[in-house]
């Protein structure tokens, strides 16, 4: 047998392996609905701490002040206090061109006056190079180096944060962590936070290991990885959707399990985010009238009464401004309220 023979072998078994773990989680239909099970009213309501992520079109001069007014509507009297602001994407090297962000300042004074106490981060990402991928090589000390220089850039026009979106991520991957702490020394330094959108955990056991031979875009880490990107970070927030789980009850039991994964391996002083579905795309990955704002939000909720009820360092991040619709908004603000 050829190496190649070999590999396409171990593909498809992967790729079979994969599958069979899917089916083991759906098998588990029980186990889900009984995590979505329980009463969200014990964890209280938002503390303070959630976050929005907004296209890149408001820092390109395209919003108009009506979209800016549906936004203030839309944010203030909720939980709210991080705007993720798309102002990539990073180059291949990890350098950033300033033109992309031409009406950032414009932005930002916008939201502290519109919305004072509302912080603004620049959300930056590209694609991570493994596997003979192109992108960025994290593994490269230069282009870390570089990601932080960008980092300094975004926070020299006026951004309050950085918030790095960098996929896809291999769960162990020792550059990904080199590169977070460069970035976080830098905000430390300005006393601003970091934070990081970070893939789901494991919900059955080595199941990222399985998928990263499969796949050249994992969806998984060991909970092990997750805590050590947590401790790196200030904020992390879980990209909890794109599931393919076919009901709301099985989708809310999967975004419980993944919030008590997170709870147990985040440290206490970084802020925990769950991700909710913001968007309206139907394809295998998310069926929309299963992933709902409704049953994320709930699902987060029995969770967190049940693991960490007195933990203030938590929030909801919903993705995205321009996908969500009223009934999205309406959903996060009946379910976890105003602080």
């Amino acid at each position: 047998m050829t190496r190649r023979t070999a590999l396409r072998w171990l593909r498809r078994a992967a790729i079979g392996g994969t599958a069979l773990a899917v089916v083991a989680v759906l098998g588990a239909a029980g186990a889900l609905r009984a995590q979505y099970a329980g009463n969200p009213a014990a964890a209280g309501r938002t503390r303070g701490h959630d976050a929005v992520w907004l296209g890149h079109a408001w820092v390109d001069g395209t919003r108009t002040p009506a979209e800016l007014a549906l936004l203030r509507a839309r944010v203030r009297g909720t939980g709210i206090h991080d705007l993720y602001v798309h102002t990539g994407p990073l180059s291949a090297d990890g350098s950033l061109d300033p033109q992309l962000y031409p009406a950032a300042a414009a932005f930002i004074a916008d939201v502290h006056r519109e919305l004072p106490g509302i912080r603004v981060q620049a959300w930056l990402g590209d694609t991570v190079a493994h596997g003979g991928t192109p992108g960025l090589h994290l593994d490269d000390r230069a282009v870390r180096e570089r990601i932080r220089d960008s980092a300094q850039q975004v926070l020299d026009a006026g951004f309050e944060g950085v918030h790095l979106d960098l996929e896809p991520v291999l769960s162990g991957d020792a550059g990904y962590l080199r590169t977070l702490e460069a970035v976080h020394e830098l905000t430390g330094d300005r006393g601003v936070p970091l934070s990081a959108a970070a893939p789901q955990i494991d919900p059955l056991p080595h199941l990222h290991a399985l998928s990263q031979l499969a796949f050249t875009h994992p969806k998984w880490w060991s909970q092990r990885y997750f805590g050590q990107v947590a401790a790196r970070v200030d904020q992390i927030a879980v990209m909890a959707y794109d599931t393919s789980m076919p009901t709301e009850s099985l989708f809310g039991g999967y975004v419980a399990q993944q919030t008590s994964l997170a709870l147990h391996v985040t440290p206490a002083t970084t802020n925990l985010l769950i991700g909710l579905p913001g968007y309206h795309t139907e394809d295998m990955g998310h069926h929309g009238y299963a992933e709902t704002v409704g049953a994320a939000v709930r699902g987060a909720r029995v969770s967190l009464a049940r693991t960490a009820r007195d933990r203030r360092a938590f929030g909801l991040a919903l993705y995205v401004d321009f996908g969500a619709s009223t009934g999205d908004w309406t959903a996060y603000r009946t379910g976890w309220g105003t602080p």
